[in-house]
This record gives C-alpha cells, structure tokens and sequence, in this order.
C-alpha cells in the first residue's frame, strides 16, 4: 500500500483536555531521558493493538507503525506484537509478556482504557516507557497521540444536522455511541451532543458493547420496534463498523434513504457512501498518527526529549501535561473521496470501484 507523505502541524492541533480528579503525576514527565542510558538503534519496541474486528489496526496501524520504526532504526529495531482481540485480560497478560521480553519501549492501545492502569504501572516500574495509541491509556504514561476525538463528533454531528437539512427541528435520530470501556467514544459522543443536542429530537440512544456490529445491528431492532419504522429521520453511528450493522437492521425493516455517518473511512464505508447507504464517514490520517507514534516511541527508547515531537499537552485521570500530539480529521462524503483516501493512497480507484460499484464512481467522478 501506498503511504502518503504527510507533514505534521503539530501548531494547529493545540488542544487542552482536563485532568479528571486528583490527578497522579508518575506519567507527565517531558523528559524524555530519566536516567537511561542514550541508545543507538538496535532498540525492542513492543506493539500492542486492541482488536481485528475494525479494519485499520491490521491493515494499516501495524503496517504503517512498524514501517516507520524500521526507517527511523535503519532496519535495526526488534519490533515485539500482539492483538487483544478485545480482551482486556489477554492484553494485561500481553503487556506482561512485554515487560519479561524487556521491551524498551511500549506503543499501547488500550482494549480497556481504565483496567489497563495497572500494566501501564508494571511497565513504567520496569523501566519501560508507554506511548498511548489512539485512546488515552490510564496510568503512567509518556506519551500520546490520536486524533481530536470531540471534533471527530462534531464533524458527524454537523454532517448528520446538514443531510436533515430545514427538517432537522422537527426530526427524530438514533444515537449508536461506542464502547463504555474505550475513552474516545466518550469524546465523540460529547463533540456529537454539542451540535446536536437542540437541533434534533433523539430518540433513542446506545452506548455499544465492543464497538461490535452485531450488537449496534441488535441496538438498531430495538430503537426501530420502540420507535417505528416512520419515526425515524436519521443515525449517528460512532464508527463505520457499526454503521454496517446499522444499515443492516434498517434494510430489513424497510427503511431506506436515510443518512448514517460513520468514522474511519472502511473500505466498506466507502463503497456504501458512494451507493447512498451510508451519508458520511471521518477520514483519519492513519499514516500521520501511526508515524508519530513511531517517532515517539524510537524517541524514549533512545532517551530523547519529545519537544522536537510533541507540542501539545493532554491528561488524564492519572497524568497530567502528558506530551502529546493530536492529529485533525476531515468529514467524507461522496464529493471528498478523491481528494482523502484516493489522494492519501489508502484506497486505490480499483480497489474501491468494483462490481456494482463502477456504474457509481462514474457518477462521482471516481478512477477513469
């Protein structure tokens, strides 16, 4: 696959997210260095991704993390991984396996942003940094990147406000939120509700166990049995997984042309907009986070100071002023695919026109 060449703009991501109670300040250290010895580049970095369920993480988190740690090491870095396959028990013993393996460094993220506290106490004790990926980890940690998690909701919130258009006032949505466990869909839900609390009746609204399909599809049943086929103008759904499962129970019940947002930009998720199943999904740069993460993590298993890296802050219920860098995200739709998955090199035309699909690339001005 095809990586696009993205600059970070680390200026234009200033975020600042509150520290939650009495904050421990084990994990906010801007020093990189402590007291380890400067290393070269024969580092052992371990990787540690949450589930397979959700396309990205083997597709292109891993591929593109270890890539990159590979070019920042000259080929020399061990890189130790593992998937939880949405276990938060296996990943504890996955970080265990870590520490005995004496990784220099740990890329984390977290099944179970909460019950994952102690591993991340058990590393830091070891003497190994945590880089938290994607989800802010509790505990310890040196580390952090992912997206700007509020505006992702806020970017599906708007999206889903102006598929209702002059309707909205007097319509009538389902929320699909992500998994309680996992600290992001908190943040997506909060940047949704700020837009569209007020604009639009909800009418139902899920918290969504696992982030899985199949139960977003069996969330989806019930709001329509509830609510009525006829009630119902629209969904926000949290990711694309979902969004599937989603789409899934509203064909079944009759319901058709009604917008569903969606994140993460899943081939699936594409086709689907492009076939007006699916209104919108959010387009993250995965190349960008993932690169970063592999900057930080070569970083403090050299012993380096992240300033070069890092310039925003972010903490947690347990560190505070955590180096961090917070990746933008833009809104997909039909009209944007060329110009973010194609154009990023995530997708390729062929890839995404296929069988049923041609006769609606051409319509959007896809390949050809």
């Amino acid at each position: 696959m095809r990586r696009a060449a993205v600059a970070i703009a680390a200026g234009a991501m200033a975020v600042s997210l509150a520290a939650c109670g009495s904050a421990e300040e084990a994990g906010g250290d801007t020093d990189a260095t402590g007291s380890a010895a400067a290393k070269g580049d024969n580092i052992k970095v371990g990787l540690l991704l949450p589930e397979n369920k959700t396309a990205r993480y083997e597709k292109f988190d891993r591929p593109l993390i270890e890539k990159k740690i590979k070019e920042l090491t000259n080929n020399k870095a061990e890189i130790q991984y593992n998937n939880a396959r949405q276990d938060a028990n296996l990943q504890a013993q996955q970080v265990d396996t870590m520490i005995t393996n004496k990784v220099d460094v740990l890329i984390l993220d977290a099944v179970d942003a909460k019950a994952i506290k102690n591993s991340v106490q058990k590393a830091a004790d070891a003497g190994i940094k945590v880089v938290a990926y994607d989800r802010l980890a509790e505990g310890p940690i040196s580390a952090y990147t992912s997206f700007d998690n509020e505006e992702v909701g806020r970017t599906q919130g708007e999206a889903l406000l102006k598929a209702l258009g002059a309707k909205a006032k007097d319509s009538q949505i389902v929320m699909m939120n992500g998994s309680s466990t996992d600290p992001n869909a908190k943040q997506f839900k909060d940047g949704a509700h700020s837009v569209l609390d007020g604009k639009v009746k909800i009418g139902r609204e899920f918290d969504t166990k696992e982030w899985s399909p199949d139960n977003a599809n069996a969330n989806m049943e019930a709001a329509i049995t509830a609510l009525g086929k006829d009630k119902i103008a629209g969904v926000y759904s949290a990711n694309d997984g979902m969004a599937g499962g989603i789409i899934t129970a509203l064909k079944a019940a009759g319901i058709a042309d009604i917008p569903v947002t969606g994140q993460d930009a899943e081939l699936a998720a594409v086709q689907r907009i492009l076939s007006d199943e699916q209104y919108m999904s959010v387009y993250k740069s995965y190349p960008q986070e993932a690169e970063v993460a592999a900057e930080m993590a070569v970083a403090l298993a050299k012993g380096e100071d992240l300033g070069a890296i890092a310039k925003d802050k972010v903490s947690s219920g347990s560190a505070k002023d955590v180096p961090s860098v917070l990746v933008p995200v833009v809104s997909l739709t039909k009209d944007s695919i060329n110009d973010t998955v194609i154009k990023d090199g995530i997708y390729t035309a062929d890839e995404i026109c296929t069988g049923s699909y041609k006769s609606a690339c051409e319509k959007a001005g896809i390949g050809g």
